[in-house]
């Protein structure tokens, strides 16, 4: 009995050694490999052009054709004109701006999110809507109108932003539609669809509407 014992020991000890030195860094290097090999999320601004069986063809504003299909359950906006007396102290915001040399942001689009999307991506980033834009999702501290417009201080968990809202800057809101709304001809907006394994996209969201959808 000893020596099976022993033997089945010194069995399991060779299996062991065998699998953690030859194979643990071919193991480590093939997971490695997996998680470089992830498609980035993609960010969509773009034209229905088609609508068929539940899947979108449409044309990016870069002039690229693209397949998209709604996750189950994916929420569908309609982003409508909204105004600064919609922007109170407290409003959950998102502000797409050009940094100025005083260091604050002057506002491209401002839009006003949903309660129930409050700390959504909160922060302030790099934004890819045009050369140097940024993004601040941010709440409103305060608001002080001014000659050239009205400034707001947006506060996230790790900073603030002043920001200048002007007469050109686009102030939307959104409003719960259905996959049923989506139309040939609208613009959509699609933030962090997932590359499928058949070319096509997958998109957890979508806004669309006519106007400060590209934003």
């Amino acid at each position: 009995m000893k020596s099976w014992k022993a033997l089945a020991a010194g069995f399991m000890a060779l299996l062991f050694a065998t699998f953690m030195q030859p194979h643990q860094p071919a193991l480590a290097q093939g997971m490695m490999q997996q998680t470089q090999a992830a498609p980035p999320p993609v960010r969509v601004r773009a034209t229905i052009t088609s609508i068929d069986g539940g899947v979108l063809t449409v044309k990016t504003r870069d002039g690229a054709e693209l397949k998209l299909k709604l996750a189950d359950n994916a929420p569908v906006n309609q982003i409508v004109k909204s105004s600064l007396t919609d922007v109170k102290p407290g409003s959950y915001v998102a502000v797409t701006g050009m940094p100025q040399p005083d260091g604050s942001q002057k506002a491209i689009a401002l839009y006003i999110f949903p309660e129930a999307q409050r700390g959504v991506a909160e922060g302030y980033r790099p934004w890819d809507f045009a050369p140097n834009s940024t993004m601040t999702n941010a709440t409103v501290d305060t608001q002080l109108a001014g000659k050239d417009g009205e400034t707001l201080t947006v506060k996230y968990k790790d900073g603030e932003q002043k920001v200048l809202i002007t007469p050109a800057t686009e102030i939307t809101a959104a409003t719960r539609k259905s996959a049923a709304d989506l139309k040939p001809g609208q613009k959509i907006s699609v933030f962090a669809a997932k590359k499928q394994p058949d070319g096509t996209l997958e998109a957890p969201n979508i806004s669309f509407g006519d106007y400060g959808v590209w934003r």
